[in-house]
């Protein structure tokens, strides 16, 4: 009976499967309107519904006919006779708990229909959902249903073998129109919004009786303002591409089953995918087709990688997918542009862990700039419809818009309230252009149209007098006391930025030294990066100038307060240590009575400067300069004099009194009233002062004066205290240019034409770029057709104007005859960044002096490129401070950056006498990789403070930052001054490895400035500097980079010889120093080499000492351990000997522990020296380690001497005779080695038939012991006779030693 109630609920789920597929089947034909939707899923709904009505009814009756049932069977189920009625323990309590864990079919089934319904309820909600908030977008839902693919007819759209043609037809009938609305896309609903908000916006602008011409040529002024503005972009802007070539491919992995591949490339960047042609059955594929992409800005969605996969095409082959063949992924910053690329290949990465990939991929990748189309030009206004049309237009947008009206209404209830309303065609609304206040008179035509010039000129709304003529004093006090009325009410439009500068305020007039009465004015305070801001506020947003005093004043020492300090944010500058200054930015003036060219005069402290002479501009004054003034000073004082003169001012301030003509006015200032401002903050916007002080004349000064710090961006270009306004004194970054290495391999020349008299011919091939001269092995020919075959290297710097020249010699006994010239441009040399063979090519030969009509001189092979995969050396490998190849695409991204704070020296030596006072004007310069800083000179100080900041990458942490200090030469140099051409002098240097430093940490400490001189050791004084290492990679990737080589892929490939290297460094640091010996300020050539240590290799007996004793440093311990050995050995402590056995022991008969002993004891002595590790100073410069104390006064100039010596003959014999004595030394240390190794050669030469006979006898005993006796038994045996007490060991030297000695050796045969 249970198992037929079973079929049938299978059998009703089964009908019900059916019942929703074909409803479900059904679906596809609705309509995707929402109301037709909804309309079927309630209908569907009620189906459902009574489907399940009808189903309860049938299980009802069915559960009724098996109690009945039951009922009858009751004597047969589950009947226990029990005396009590006790559930609680027994099989009573056993069944009543099975029972109630299993209520029952019925039950169950209850339980599950009501899961259902509840379940598909919420779907259905869900859906309903999701369906509302898609149609409110404006997106029609469109659901997809698994299933085959059924087939349409195109007439009626009934879908042929699905459903009744019926059931299609009703539903067909049913459908909505297609068309969509104008609000049906959010787009459009977005679009009517704006301009919903624009018409409200522009609604108050044009309520006072705009006429169609008003608007017509405001609309024709924008139109030209906007195809001013795009085709300026067009010229300026431009749209750059991605090139990626991809060339060919070579040992691709077989995926076709055959053999072979038909290989075909997929790139995607910034979303963007392209794909290339099929390379039909080719592991080693060709293509050479170039795919552009477009260059995005930074996105969250799409990064700036390049990502490139080969995949086999299914299509050619068995194979039924396209097979994966490698990938590679590719960062941006490793691209260049275009004329830097080069051919580079890629090796395939896999894509996971057990993927098979080998092969490489061959591309050149650029960027490239392309220039858009320039926009077409605005179209012509539509001319001016007739009066009648104009009615009728008016008419229906009266009617549609009914809040125009109302605003419309406004003005005729304020003439009835008496309220004046301003007249646009007397004068023009602020926020309209002048083009729409000339239209309002006279309606432009579309031949008349407004010129882009007019058009971006702005109105002049306060135009000065003329220089020549004096203001009338209640002119002036209107012109510039009353603000415009166009600029009084707060509801207009902010002004366009006038071109004399957009962050003016004018300044309330005063006719006393004063502080004048604020009135409310609108300000417009510009803001970096942000559009100005229109304010009404009281008085003016600068400090305000005070009353000059009759009586000079006690000057108060300057100290910001509490409050003040705590204003100024925390600058980017934390190494160092903040200076306050007192800027003071002067721009121009206006109304001076003066056509000459006036001067600025600042006074404050005991400072005291002069502005150069202005600049005249229309009707202004310029100058435009800033200026510095410290603040740390004890006797800063707290006013500040600004004063102009005219074109003849006084040469000192104190010739004020005695030249009243021509001082033109001042303003004075209290110091403890001038804002603070520190970056992050805006810059402060200059404004208008009145001069006062100058008689009945008033002219006007805009400046801006604040107090800040050398974090400030006025900073570096303005004038300063402690630099004497020098422009070589400016803090300067300076970056190396880029170098490569040029490669000319020479192969050989053919039809080369000798003289007719000589049967064999010596031809040389001589080399030149710039100042490099290099020259090829002579060859002898015979027929003309010389052979060589040697590469000659160059170092060229970017940009690439010189050239290539060779020339070929003849060499014969009266000299080199000149043949032929050959000239080559750089610009024409191929790249490589690997090393492939480039194409080899024929130039012909030229006439040495240039004539044209010359018969044919031969030709000459070339193979030319440009090395990139080199670094080009141009400090000592030993102190590097980059291993980067020169190709930008061989990078690696940074793993770090270094922070230096450049705090200042302290007790420095005076350099030099100007004017009878000895002084140092002394400036720093730090070198890491390509880039260069210089700080301000501080002038005339033995303990300067520059409290500079600088911030390098790092790209390899075993790179060394190189810091010098020098005593400037360039400023107090006069003209004429034979002291002009004196070279920048050395005061110190400093030298930094990244790799000490600990991530985080930062290292402030005080060090020695030593210089070897040709008199000695000499201490110049003392720098203070803070250098800290922050690592911006993960801790794996940094640590990985300690097992990458150190020096670029092309330097173990093809490497260069040392002599070979070191000459190209020289020419390096050359090339560096007449780049930056160009620069403004220039960075002279003699402290460019300084740092980079061209001198480095020169010979200095004082090096080969310590570098001897450096040798003696690292064998010492292992000295130090044979010692420890031979004192075990003679049983000096008993005790360590006893142990020295047990361990013996131990590791004679437990092999296994040798290793695993030695690196415990190796860990050991590293965890022990961590206690030792330098904690405060970085190594530096040791005088002592150089043996610099204590070395001979001859020995040093010695090593000052220059090549070729410049000594007298008796001075260079005797250093001769010298040499010749150290040289004898070396030439025994020598001869002892080679003697030692001929003795070991001579044990089985037979060099000496005995002594050879006694070792291979000998030998042939101890190999029968070792075959016999086991090899611990003999170590055991042999450790124990090598340690052996004293008593039993003799004192004379072993046999085994003086059998060595007795040896012959071929020391006897040289003469």
């Amino acid at each position: 009976m249970e198992m037929g109630k079973m079929k049938q609920r299978l059998d009703e789920n089964k009908k019900l499967k059916t019942e929703k597929a074909e409803e479900s089947k059904d679906g596809l034909l609705e309509n995707t309107s929402s109301s037709a939707f909804l309309e079927k899923r309630k209908r569907e709904k009620q189906r459902r519904e009574s489907k399940k009505s009808e189903k309860k009814r049938k299980r009802q009756s069915m559960s009724n006919a098996d109690e009945k049932k039951g009922e009858a069977d009751q004597d047969d189920v589950y009947c226990i006779s029990s005396g009590d009625d006790d559930c609680s323990k027994g099989m009573k309590k056993w069944l009543t708990e099975y029972h109630k864990a299993r209520p029952g079919l019925k039950v169950l089934q209850q339980r599950i229909d009501e899961f259902i319904i509840d379940h598909e309820e919420k779907l259905e909600q869900r859906r309903k959902e999701r369906e509302a908030l898609a149609a409110e977008g404006g997106w029609t839902v469109v659901t997809h249903h698994k299933g085959r693919k059924k087939t349409t007819d195109s007439e009626t759209g009934v879908t042929v073998g699905s459903v009744a043609q019926a059931a299609v037809e009703d539903k067909m009938s049913k459908k909505k129109s297609k068309e969509v609305g104008p609000d049906f896309y959010r787009f459009q609903r977005r679009d009517a919004q704006r301009s919903g908000r624009w018409n409200n916006l522009m609604r108050p602008r044009f309520e006072y009786n705009l006429t169609t011409a008003t608007i017509q040529g405001y609309i024709s002024s924008l139109a030209n303002k906007h195809y001013l503005l795009c085709h300026c972009t067009t010229k300026m802007a431009s749209n750059q591409k991605l090139i990626v070539e991809v060339v060919d491919a070579r040992n691709l992995l077989p995926k076709d089953g055959h053999g072979t591949s038909s290989p075909y490339v997929v790139i995607d960047f910034y979303g963007q995918r392209k794909r290339t042609h099929t390379a039909t059955r080719d592991l080693n594929p060709t293509w050479n087709e170039v795919l552009e992409f477009n260059v995005g800005k930074p996105s969250n969605v799409f990064d700036d990688m390049l990502e490139l996969d080969v995949y086999h095409d299914k299509n050619h082959g068995p194979t039924r997918r396209n097979n994966f063949l490698g990938r590679i992924r590719l960062s941006s910053t490793q691209f260049v542009k275009k004329g830097e690329e080069a051919l580079i290949y890629y090796p395939l990465e896999k894509k996971h862990l057990f993927s098979w990939i080998h092969g490489e991929i061959g591309l050149r990748i650029f960027y490239q700039d392309e220039l858009p189309p320039p926009p077409p030009p605005p179209p012509a206004p539509p001319a001016e419809p007739p009066a009648e049309e104009k009615k009728e237009e008016t008419k229906p947008a009266a009617e549609e818009n009914q809040e125009e009206a109302k605003t419309e209404a406004q003005p005729a209830e304020q003439e009835k309230s008496g309220e004046p309303i301003p007249e646009p065609s007397k004068e023009p609304n602020e926020g309209t252009p002048p083009a729409a206040a000339e239209g309002a008179a006279e309606p432009p035509s579309a031949d008349t149209a407004p010129a882009p010039v007019q058009v971006e000129k702005p109105p002049e709304s306060n135009p000065p007098p003329p220089p020549a003529e004096e203001p009338p004093q209640e002119a002036a006090d209107e012109s510039q006391g009353e603000p415009p009325a166009a600029e009084a009410e707060g509801d207009q439009p902010m002004q366009e930025p006038d071109d004399e500068g957009s962050d003016i305020v004018l300044e309330p007039p005063s006719n006393k030294w004063g502080p004048s009465t604020p009135i409310f004015e609108t300000m417009a305070s510009a803001v970096s990066g942000s559009v100005p801001e229109v304010k009404a506020a009281g008085g003016m947003n600068g400090p305000q100038p005070i009353t000059r005093p009759v009586a000079p004043s006690t000057t108060t020492s300057y100290a910001l307060e509490s409050q003040e300090s705590t204003s100024i944010e925390r600058s980017s500058f934390d190494l160092v240590e903040k200076m306050h200054y007192l800027f003071v930015r002067v721009v121009k003036a206006r109304f001076l009575p003066t056509n000459g060219n006036p001067v600025v005069r600042i006074a404050v402290s005991s400072s005291r400067v002069q502005s150069k002479p202005a600049r005249k501009a229309s009707s202004f004054f310029e100058w435009d300069q800033t200026f510095a003034f410290g603040r740390d000073a004890p006797d800063s004082s707290s006013i500040l004099e600004v004063s102009v003169w005219g074109s003849h001012g006084p040469k000192s301030l104190s010739d004020m009194a005695s030249l009243p003509s021509n001082f033109l006015g001042g303003i004075c200032f209290d110091v403890t009233e001038i804002p603070l401002r520190d970056p992050p903050d805006s810059p402060l916007a200059p404004q208008w002062y009145r001069l006062e002080g100058g008689g009945a004349h008033h002219g006007d000064l805009m400046l801006a004066t604040w107090v800040g710090t050398q974090a400030d961006e006025a900073f570096p270009e303005a004038w300063k205290t402690d630099t004497a306004g020098s422009v070589h004194s400016r803090a300067k970054i300076y970056l190396s240019p880029k170098l490569w290495y040029l490669r000319a391999s020479v192969l050989e020349a053919q039809d080369i034409m000798s003289a007719p008299t000589l049967k064999e011919a010596t031809f040389q091939l001589r080399a030149q770029l710039g100042f490099q001269v290099q020259k090829t092995k002579a060859t002898t020919s015979r027929n003309g057709f010389p052979s060589w075959n040697e590469d000659l290297l160059f170092v060229a710097a970017e940009p690439f104007s010189d050239e290539l020249v060779l020339t070929l010699e003849s060499r014969q006994q009266k000299g080199a005859v000149t043949i032929g010239m050959v000239r080559i441009p750089l610009t024409a040399v191929e790249r490589r960044v690997d090393d492939r063979t480039v194409a080899a090519r024929w130039f012909s030969f030229e006439d040495p002096n240039g004539e044209k009509k010359v018969r044919y001189k031969g030709r000459v092979q070339l193979r030319l490129c440009f090395d990139g995969g080199y670094h080009v050396m141009d400090e000592a490998a030993h102190v590097c401070s980059d291993y980067r190849p020169t190709a930008r695409q061989l990078w690696k991204p940074p793993v770090g950056t270094i922070e230096l704070g450049i705090i200042g020296c302290k007790n420095l030596l005076p350099m030099k006498t100007v004017d009878g006072k000895s002084c140092t004007d002394a400036y720093c310069v730090a070198k890491y990789g390509p880039k260069w800083v210089r700080t301000r000179t501080v002038c005339d100080s033995l303990d300067p403070k520059w409290n500079e900041q600088y911030t390098w990458k790092v790209y390899d942490p075993s790179t060394v930052l190189t810091i010098g200090v020098f005593d400037s030469s360039g400023v107090f140099e006069l003209e004429g001054d034979k002291s002009a051409t004196r070279p920048d002098f050395r005061i110190g240097k400093l030298r930094m490895r990244v790799s000490t430093l600990e991530t985080g940490r930062v290292y402030r400490s005080t060090y020695p400035l030593v210089t070897l001189a040709s008199n000695g050791v000499k201490k110049m004084g003392e720098m203070e500097v803070a250098v800290r290492f922050v690592r911006t990679t993960p801790t794996l990737d940094f640590l990985h980079v300690y097992s990458q080589p150190l020096l670029p892929l092309m330097h173990h490939i093809k490497p260069l010889g040392v002599v070979q290297q070191e000459m190209l460094r020289n020419t390096s640091a050359k090339i560096i120093a007449t780049h930056l010996s160009r620069s403004e300020p220039p960075l002279r050539r003699e402290v460019v080499l300084y740092m980079l240590d061209v001198d480095s290799h020169a010979f200095s007996m004082r090096k080969v000492r310590a570098n001897w004793f450096r040798i003696i440093n690292v064998i010492a311990s292992v000295i130090d351990v044979a010692r420890w050995i031979d004192d075990t050995r003679v049983w000096k402590n008993p005790t360590s000997t006893l142990l020295v056995h047990a361990l013996m022991v131990m590791l004679v008969w437990f092999p296994d522990l040798i290793v695993p002993t030695l690196a415990f004891y190796v860990c050991v002595i590293g965890v022990w020296n961590y206690r030792f590790r330098p904690r405060q100073l970085l190594p530096h410069f040791d005088p002592k380690l150089s043996l610099a104390d204590g070395i001979d006064r001859d020995e040093l100039d010695e090593e000052f001497d220059t090549v070729p010596s410049v000594r007298p003959p008796d001075t260079v014999r005797a250093r001769y005779d010298k040499l010749r004595m150290i040289g004898a030394r070396v030439q025994t240390v020598l001869g002892d080695f080679a003697t030692q190794g001929e003795r070991v050669q001579a044990l089985v030469t037979w060099r000496d038939p005995r002594a050879t006979g006694i070792f291979v006898g000998l030998c042939f005993v101890v190999a029968l012991i070792l075959y016999l006796v086991p090899s611990k038994m003999v170590a055991m045996a042999f450790g124990f006779y090598y340690f052996r007490h004293p008593i039993f060991r003799d004192r004379m030297p072993s046999p085994a030693m003086n059998f060595f000695r007795r040896l012959p050796s071929l020391c006897d045969r040289i003469m």
